[in-house]
């Protein structure tokens, strides 16, 4: 069933949402509290929890707080990558919370947290421990990103690419398992921690990884999934039978659905980052989304 309905995923990095743009998120604000509003008359009590900050930022918080943001928000998520992206230390997990937790008295989701393979498979496992460590009892929902490698012949969802150097390339080995499918050393330390540690698995339009996703989670204990819908895969031909399908394999989990990334031709600027031209085109989505996969549970269910 869906947990939660999260709106957009890393709003204050620029590879999911253009600052050119929107250098101080008045339209991410205004787009964020036409969706929440439009979350809660599908669903009243249905948590909504805002995309996750990358990077971990108060001032992005006391900045949507000022503009009304989070009275239409009942959570607040971050992710870290401390051994991968962020100017960080792993230690520092508990002050990144605590930065956060000043700012604001919603609670703190980490809706994304990882370690990639790239430099030694080893260290990933390291990771995983030293997370759980570092955040049991700190947040409510700790998703592990991701279940599988990026496979090779597919792009990562930044902006620049390859312009990035190794920090690109390590998209690529944040899974668990290998593109293969075949378990990596962390894949054994994960199954410890489980279902208090839950997962982040984004996935592609008709991915063919599904069914064996939904194999794994089951046999790895996993209670807590964070995926996501996208808007712009919803302009597709068949994209409701693909969504159908994806939310019908998952229904077993608790799963906290992800709306982002902008259609090019809705968008003011033709990419997925851009700001909607029509904010409300955007909550038009959240909104039939969540019509048609969360109902509340007095309600018969839209699947199908």
């Amino acid at each position: 069933m869906i947990e939660a309905a999260m709106l957009w995923n890393e709003p204050n990095n620029k590879s999911h949402w253009d600052p050119e743009i929107d250098p101080d998120w008045r339209l991410f604000a205004d787009m964020a509290i036409a969706a929440g509003q439009a979350i809660c008359a599908e669903h009243p009590t249905l948590p909504r929890v805002l995309g996750g900050m990358s990077p971990i930022d108060p001032g992005f918080i006391a900045n949507l707080t000022a503009k009304g943001v989070l009275n239409h928000i009942d959570a607040v998520a971050v992710h870290g990558f401390p051994l991968d992206w962020n100017l960080w230390q792993i230690g520092e997990w508990p002050a990144k919370i605590d930065e956060i937790r000043a700012v604001t008295q919603l609670p703190i989701w980490v809706s994304e947290v990882g370690v990639s393979s790239f430099g030694a498979e080893e260290v990933q496992a390291w990771g995983v421990e030293r997370t759980v460590e570092l955040l049991t009892g700190r947040a409510p929902r700790i998703h592990w990103y991701s279940l599988y490698d990026l496979p090779r012949a597919w792009e990562a969802t930044t902006r620049h690419r390859e312009a990035e150097g190794s920090s690109y390339y390590r998209h690529f080995y944040m899974g668990l398992l290998r593109e293969d499918g075949s378990p990596k050393p962390s894949l054994e330390v994960f199954a410890r921690h489980t279902p208090a540690l839950g997962l982040c698995q984004w996935f592609h339009f008709e991915d063919h990884r599904l069914d064996d996703a939904v194999t794994w989670m089951r046999r790895l204990g996993v209670r807590h999934l964070r995926t996501g819908l996208s808007w712009a895969d919803s302009f597709r031909p068949n994209a409701l039978d693909w969504f159908d399908r994806q939310m019908e394999a998952l229904a077993e989990f608790d799963v906290t659905v992800t709306f982002c990334f902008t259609p090019e031709h809705r968008g003011i600027a033709p990419h997925h980052t851009s700001p909607p031209l029509i904010k409300e085109e955007f909550a038009e989505f959240c909104g039939a989304m969540i019509r048609r996969y969360a109902r509340p549970r007095t309600a018969s269910s839209r699947m199908g």
